[in-house]
């Protein structure tokens, strides 16, 4: 017997999305590496927010294997820096990570960010971008930038987790760069529910169901009302300097001599 290919199913180079009604999964789909994030990974992610449908009304995002995600390729970063020693192709990698989660964060649907295994960086700035998150009992966490000689400045990571979970606590995880585990993130509201990783789907389905009945109008406007009422706490949004902070830090650091290119990896 033939067996037909889901019309509901596409897949690009690094994603995979799943559309079910209402629901939109992206999911990253790169598991061999991790699910690095990576240039393309942000254009195909820009690509399937940008195109999303009105009628959706919640965003699901996962990622494949074992981990969420570990970060940003540092090869990636390595190779346009060689390219550009300036760091315009980072600057402009860097802008997408800011429109990405802004994108997610300011998107009309619910999003959710169902996450197991390692959540790294980058990993954990997508994850934070959402309204709804939900990991694994095993899912581990990080902020490794500053032990990389890095700012903490990708996708506007720093002030949302100034926002969700507060200055003290987020100095100290940025600080000292060390790996928490699921229960202090869901204590820290990085997470919001923490489940058996065989559960998340049931845990986001639980989430999903009365969202999907809720007007989309009264959603939309709740949501533009988070959104406001988080950038009222902000004297000024300097998540526009992410992409220049990162690009400049990146060119001055030693890590990025040729050492850094002939490793691969997460970089942050």
């Amino acid at each position: 017997m033939t067996v037909l290919p889901d019309p509901t199913v596409r897949y690009f180079k690094t994603v995979r999305t799943d559309r079910q009604g209402p629901v939109l999964s992206i999911e990253l789909n790169t598991p061999e590496q991790g699910n690095v994030v990576t240039d393309t990974m942000l254009d195909e992610l820009l690509a399937v927010l940008d195109a999303q449908d009105p009628d959706v009304r919640v965003v699901v995002l996962s990622g494949a294997g074992a981990d969420f995600c570990l970060g940003g390729d540092r090869s990636e970063f390595a190779e346009q820096l060689a390219q550009d020693p300036t760091g315009g192709g980072i600057r402009g990698s860097g802008a997408k990570a800011r429109r990405v989660c802004e994108a997610l964060s300011t998107n009309p649907a619910v999003t959710i960010a169902r996450v197991q295994g390692k959540a790294i960086g980058a990993g954990l700035a997508l994850a934070l971008a959402c309204d709804l998150r939900v990991g694994a009992e095993t899912a581990t966490f990080r902020l490794p930038e500053l032990a990389l000689g890095l700012p903490t400045a990708w996708g506007g990571l720093l002030p949302r987790l100034l926002n969700e979970v507060g200055a003290a606590r987020v100095r100290e995880l940025v600080l000292t760069c060390r790996a928490f585990d699921a229960r202090e993130a869901r204590d820290l509201s990085i997470l919001q529910n923490v489940v058996p990783e065989n559960d998340l789907d049931a845990a986001v389905r639980t989430w999903a169901a009365p969202v999907v009945r809720r007007s989309p109008t009264a959603l939309r406007v709740t949501k533009h009302l988070f959104n406001a009422y988080a950038s009222a706490t902000r004297l000024a949004d300097v998540t526009v300097l992410d992409a220049e902070l990162l690009a400049s830090a990146l060119a001055a650091n030693e890590y990025t001599t040729g050492k850094a290119s002939r490793q691969t990896g997460h970089l942050f």
